[in-house]
């Protein structure tokens, strides 16, 4: 089987990439059913959903027994995806809107994926230490920030302090002004060379960027 992670990720197993394979018609599947991804937007589910989410990767690596948290999941993504690239990392992915966590549980049990945990809450309401909070965010940072920081450790041991790493795009400067002396932004479009990223960001904020 062949994915569109492979011109990007030619390390991949033959398990990882049988997962990520599989996921176009596992999302285009429960779309049908519960709306998760725009419909309008499913024909680009491995460009704009299934390689952005790996965007992270390409950012950073995850060593064993590290916990990570998708805040705002959806459907599961970046969650998913990121699971089935680093399968000794333990994610939980967390969504206020119950029948979106069902699919999530549906794609992840149709994949054998065991380093996941889906849970219906709010962040604020959610209790865990987690090393990494990532999320493809469309809440303003700060507001997120409040809502969320109760769930980072304080105590770090990967290659980067424990903080957040999200996925976003178009114009940030105001959005960014508040952080500008933690946050370290990555343009996509240096890893990946389709159009879709030509706008599209990763920002990462240590844990000590709480506001």
């Amino acid at each position: 089987m062949t994915c569109a992670a492979d011109k990007y990720f030619p390390s991949l197993t033959d398990e990882q990439r049988r997962r990520l394979s599989m996921l176009p018609e596992l999302y285009a599947l429960w779309n049908n059913k519960v709306n998760v991804i725009s419909r309008k937007d499913i024909g680009n589910f491995e460009t704009h959903h299934l390689l952005h989410s790996l965007a992270i990767a390409r950012f950073t690596g995850f060593i064993t027994g590290t916990k990570v948290i998708d805040v705002g999941t959806g459907g599961g993504l970046p969650g998913i995806p990121l699971a089935i690239i680093f399968p000794h990392v333990q994610f939980t992915l967390i969504d206020s809107i119950a029948k979106k966590i069902l699919v999530v549980k549906e794609i992840t049990d149709a994949l054998g994926i065991q380093n996941v945990t889906a849970v219906a809450a709010r962040s604020e309401n959610f209790r865990g230490q987690f090393d990494f909070i990532v999320s493809r965010a469309v809440t303003e940072m700060s507001s997120f920030i409040s809502l969320t920081h109760h769930l980072i450790s304080p105590l770090s041991f990967n290659s980067l302090q424990n903080g957040y790493i999200f996925l976003k795009g178009g114009n940030l400067a105001d959005e960014l002004r508040q952080f500008s002396a933690e946050a370290t932004v990555r343009e996509i479009r240096d890893w990946f060379d389709e159009p879709y990223f030509e706008t599209k960001k990763i920002i990462y904020l240590p844990v000590k960027a709480k506001k």
